[in-house]
């Protein structure tokens, strides 16, 4: 594992499943120059639940409500700078397990930072020091 990390900011999203609602928000959040760092999205129930990475919830969170898009939950996760080979994610989950931690949000970015969600996130940061 790597082993640089840092806290980052998961704003969850509630999209409605049908086409054009990823694209209203993309175009949303590119007008007032929010940049997405990381994205994950699954259907649920006939709903598209969007998890995205940002550096500004603030500002994310204003344009999105100004927009009429619903927020479901925003919280900080942890960035685990990662390497794109065998056993990365094993080792990073078994450090996480043996310290007792249940991760409830994974997903990659472009640049291939690992987003965590767990808590208490401190705890996990620990964990996962070399």
């Amino acid at each position: 594992m790597e082993g640089m990390q840092r806290v980052g900011y998961d704003i969850t999203v509630k999209l409605e499943h049908k086409p054009g609602t990823l694209a209203d928000l993309g175009e949303v959040l590119g007008k007032a120059e929010v940049n997405i760092d990381g994205i994950c999205g699954v259907p649920c129930k006939g709903e598209g639940l969007l998890h995205i990475l940002v550096q500004d919830p603030e500002l994310t969170r204003r344009v999105l409500d100004e927009a009429g898009f619903e927020i479901a939950a925003e919280r900080q996760v942890l960035l685990v700078d990662v390497i794109n080979r065998p056993g990365e994610l094993g080792g990073i989950a078994r450090r996480l397990a043996d310290a007792d931690l249940n991760v409830d949000l994974l997903y990659l970015t472009a640049s291939m930072d690992l987003v965590i969600g767990v808590d208490p996130i401190e705890r996990a940061a620990a964990a996962l020091e070399d």
